[in-house]
């Protein structure tokens, strides 16, 4: 993807211009950090919509895994759109890294949030629903790290210093 901007991907400041050079490893945690971010708030919401409407644990990650993808994009938009961008350009920035790194990242969550049986939790009151959440967030940045890192690596997703 060649669509760049003055701004670079200034999911950040601008003053990271000004910094040392940063590793790909090190890149690839902070833009997987900001990812999870946006993640995690439509995936908290989703699957608290899920267990406390009762619904089933495939409609639970469909509709948290939306929310995920629309939180993730509108974190990722925000900054782009602050620097003067048009949601148009700044979604054609974006759009494509952040659809790889939150469909990685959703896929492990939700691997293993159903496997612990957090979607299947009688209520958000109980363990199992937060110890499914608390173990998914970080199987989540485990599997979209090494992703990242590859999407940096090849431009199609920009660092997030």
């Amino acid at each position: 993807m060649s669509t760049s901007h003055p701004a670079e991907h200034a999911c950040c400041s601008q003053k990271a211009k000004t910094a040392p050079p940063v590793s790909n490893a090190r890149l690839g945690a902070a833009s997987t950090l900001h990812c999870l971010t946006g993640c995690a708030i439509g995936e908290i919401i989703g699957l608290s919509l899920g267990v406390s409407l009762g619904w089933s644990p495939w409609v639970t990650m469909a509709v948290a895994t939306a929310l995920a993808y629309l939180s993730g994009f509108l974190l990722g938009l925000r900054p782009l759109i602050k620097t003067g961008m048009t949601w148009r350009a700044a979604l054609q920035v974006i759009w494509l890294g952040e659809v790889i790194s939150i469909g990685v990242m959703e896929l492990a969550m939700n691997f293993t949030d159903y496997h612990l049986g957090g979607m299947t939790a009688t209520s958000v009151f109980t363990p199992v629903f937060w110890t499914g959440l608390l173990l998914a967030l970080p199987a989540g940045f485990l599997a979209a790290w090494p992703v990242n890192v590859w999407l940096l690596s090849r431009q199609i997703k920009k660092p997030c210093h």
